[in-house]
């Protein structure tokens, strides 16, 4: 800056003599002509219209400096200069050169594209005029680039060559150097926690086994600035009020390839809550607004639980209405006593209506697919709820990477407000060629192409085509989330699969099977809904001289084509928090099918999903599952439409639809009941905690399948117990899982790694 200040003033002073200088050689005269010479890019247009004076004018010394000014001034020249030659006025200018081209070199750390918009930010890009001072500054804002990074050696360089037609092109080498890591982190100060449990509360650290993927290990200013404040929220969560940083010390070593971090901490003293009170206008009866505050008498100290609880009453006004209510907790201290008691004032202000609701940002997407989530009416009270809960409803359509809602009072009008709903679209439609691999299908490939918008209605298309060494699977499907403004959704499927389950350690058939069917559902609340449909369905079935006996003497009583149709109807309650990777709630289901035709049966299941954060990063999770099926009209129950089970999505440890009535060469026939059941303690990944996508969970898995006829034990109850990975990788979504088999027997098949992968690409 003091740099550029500098040039300034010199070229003002240069300026200033340069248009005295012109302006003493002139006298006053008539222009006849205005001519420019040693233009090659800039028209002559533009430099007549920088001059204060015009043909048939009168040029004076005045004028004279005001043109060398203005054309100085526009940054285009390098030189100009005023002539007269017989009442011509003369312009003569010498351009400033063109970038032609940047190139870099030795870059590896970033995209050359992503440098190129930084440097486009400056004023530096191919085309535009070249300022030799922009060299430091590009300099700069390169190394400031890869300082961010951790790159504290990397040198930069820059080269300008000219080039013909007063052009240049400029070469910017980096020699990169090696990455600083982290050498230390240490927190002085610190007697109530130990040192290493509050340095473990970082997201930066130290290089571990992980970091080579988190990149915690290098030091960014912002992540200083976020675990800092992580920490002080550690301690006044934990009662300590006064907790405060002293100082933080960044170094580096000579060789600027490690980072040491030191913070100095005063804890202070740790303080209990002697009394909470509520004082303001309590427009809603008191008792309701005390049940919103978690913090209570006798308790430590705790700022999450205070904001928390200023939140909730914030929030609770917000639905009755008052959309800007303020709530704010004024502590009293008694440093003897070491407590604190907090008067929580509320100002509900106005209560105002929603005027207009307005959705900006949806370029395809129809602004009815966006409205008939809306919850919050034009014209009603404001609803906090419901304007949150329409947010939600619209990211849960999956057409939008991000919702965001403003609410906008009014300039006119202090008892209305205007809601804006901004929404930015994601790729709905997709080609997608995927690979997957796992213990259970070993190597699948997969071709889809689906819209999950099409022309901006909200209606889902794919057509796709699997195969797997199990399943082979060509399928079409369609779906209508809002066929009736009601929200009843309708659709249609159909396919042609091919099952081989030889490739299984099931007992071998191979069934062709062709069909389709119409599918609706209902929701009757936010979180609940219904759903029924119906199927036909031909299958051709094949067995082999290995199948066994039970499996043969089907087909020899019922043969091997068979058509018939189905129907199914289902309850599902889902209050998860999340689909991919869920942290709270809970998904309940039970479900129920029956066919008629050339097969006779029906099937029951009831599944069962409970979560619980124990903190923002540990959860509990349960999960159960229990199936009965039987045949009808004196029909057994087809033996390919029997519960299996075992293998990466049931029963750990063991192989994939192992479980259950074996033949006499051990294979699985399968069972007309089933019951399953996990219990998981979920976990970040150690080094990498706040890396979301990534997850661990200890677990214990049960389930059995039981034939018809046979007692339904719990002795025969198989059991396993491991460590499960999920990993949302950028390449697709991971599961593994080491898993010990317990009371396993001999004729179990034991497979304790098991895996799944797929991507698309």
């Amino acid at each position: 800056m003091i740099r550029r200040a500098i040039a300034a003033v010199l070229a003002a002073f240069l300026l200033g003599a340069a248009a005295g200088a012109a302006a003493q050689s002139f006298k006053p005269f008539v222009v006849k002509d205005i001519r420019a010479e040693g233009l090659q890019r800039t028209e002559p247009g533009t430099v007549f219209s920088y001059l204060p004076v015009k043909v048939g004018e009168t040029m004076n010394e005045e004028k004279a400096q005001q043109a060398l000014r203005a054309l100085y001034a526009t940054g285009f020249f390098t030189d100009v200069r005023l002539e007269v030659e017989n009442d011509v006025l003369v312009v003569y200018v010498q351009e400033r050169p063109a970038i032609a081209q940047i190139d870099f070199s030795g870059i590896k750390e970033f995209e050359n594209e992503q440098l190129r918009k930084a440097l486009r930010e400056l004023g530096m890009a191919e085309a535009r005029i070249f300022d030799r001072s922009m060299l430091d500054l590009a300099e700069q804002e390169i190394k400031r680039q890869y300082l961010s990074h951790g790159y504290y050696a990397a040198a930069v360089q820059t080269t300008v060559t000219p080039l013909e037609r007063n052009r240049v092109g400029i070469n910017i080498t980096v020699t990169e150097g090696e990455v600083a890591k982290i050498g230390g982190i240490n927190i002085v100060g610190a007697q109530a926690f130990p040192e290493r449990e509050l340095v473990d509360l970082f997201v930066l650290r130290t290089p571990g086994w992980l970091t080579w993927y988190t990149k915690h290990d290098r030091y960014a200013r912002e992540k200083l600035s976020a675990d800092l404040e992580t920490l002080r929220s550690y301690y006044q969560n934990r009662g300590y009020l006064d907790f405060n940083i002293e100082s933080t010390q960044v170094s580096i070593t000579p060789d600027r390839r490690q980072i040491y971090i030191t913070v100095n901490i005063i804890e202070g003293e740790k303080y209990t809550v002697s009394d909470v009170q509520l004082s303001g206008q309590m427009l809603l009866p008191r008792d309701q607004l005390e049940k919103l505050v978690l913090l209570k008498p006798g308790d430590v100290f705790s700022r999450e639980k205070l904001a928390a609880s200023t939140k909730a009453i914030s929030d609770r006004l917000g639905n009755e209405g008052y959309a800007f209510a303020n709530t704010n907790a004024i502590p009293n201290l008694d440093k003897e006593k070491r407590s604190v008691a907090f008067n929580i004032v509320i100002d509900p202000g106005r209560r105002v209506y929603v005027r207009r609701i307005e959705v900006a940002g949806n370029t395809k997407t129809r602004d009815e697919v966006i409205r008939r989530e809306m919850r919050q009416l034009e014209g009603a009270y404001y609803d906090a709820s419901k304007i949150q809960l329409s947010r939600r409803r619209i990211e849960r359509t999956g057409y939008f990477t991000e919702a965001t809602v403003e609410t906008r009072p009014l300039e006119t009008s202090n008892d209305q407000v205007d809601v804006l709903y901004s929404v930015k679209e994601r790729p709905t439609g997709a080609l997608l060629v995927g690979v997957g691999f796992s213990s259970v299908e070993k190597l699948a490939f997969s071709t889809s192409i689906q819209q999950s918008n099409a022309f901006g209605t909200g209606k889902f298309i794919a057509a796709t085509i699997n195969s797997g060494s199990v399943n082979k699977v060509y399928s079409l499907s369609y779906l209508d989330p809002y066929y009736t403004i009601d929200g009843v959704s309708q659709g249609f499927d159909a396919y042609k699969r091919r099952t081989d389950a030889s490739n299984l350690t099931v007992a071998p058939y191979v069934t062709d099977s062709i069909g389709g069917g119409v599918k609706f559902g209902y929701p009757t609340s936010e979180v609940t809904a219904i759903d029924f449909g119906v199927n036909f369905e031909s299958v051709n079935l094949q067995t082999f001289d290995t199948s066994p006996l039970q499996y043969l003497n089907f087909v020899s009583q019922f043969g091997n084509t068979y058509r018939y149709g189905g129907a199914s109807a289902g309850w599902t309650r889902d209050t998860r928090d999340n689909i991919l990777q869920p942290k709270s709630g809970a998904l309940s289901r039970v479900s129920g099918e029956i066919a008629g035709g050339d097969l006779q049966y029906y099937r029951l299941g009831f599944q069962q999903q409970w979560l619980h954060p124990l903190t923002p990063d540990y959860t509990i999770f349960l999960r159960g599952d229990l199936g009965y099926a039987a045949g009808l009209g004196g029909k057994p129950l087809p033996f390919f439409k029997a519960y299996f089970l075992g293998g990466p999505d049931s029963v750990r440890g063991y192989a994939g639809f192992s479980l259950g009535p074996q033949d006499i060469n051990g294979n699985a026939v399968g069972g007309n009941r089933r019951v399953n059941g996990t219990a998981e303690f979920q976990f970040p990944m150690p080094g990498a905690t706040r890396e979301q996508s990534l997850r661990l969970g200890l677990f214990l898995d049960a389930g059995q399948v039981y034939a018809q006829g046979q007692k339904l034990a719990l002795a025969d109850l198989r059991y396993s117990t491991g460590l499960g990975l999920q990993w949302i990788s950028p390449f697709g979504p991971l599961r593994f899982s080491i898993a010990q088999p317990l009371r396993s027997r001999p004729e179990d098949h034991i497979q304790r790694i098991q895996f799944t992968f797929g991507t698309g690409f």
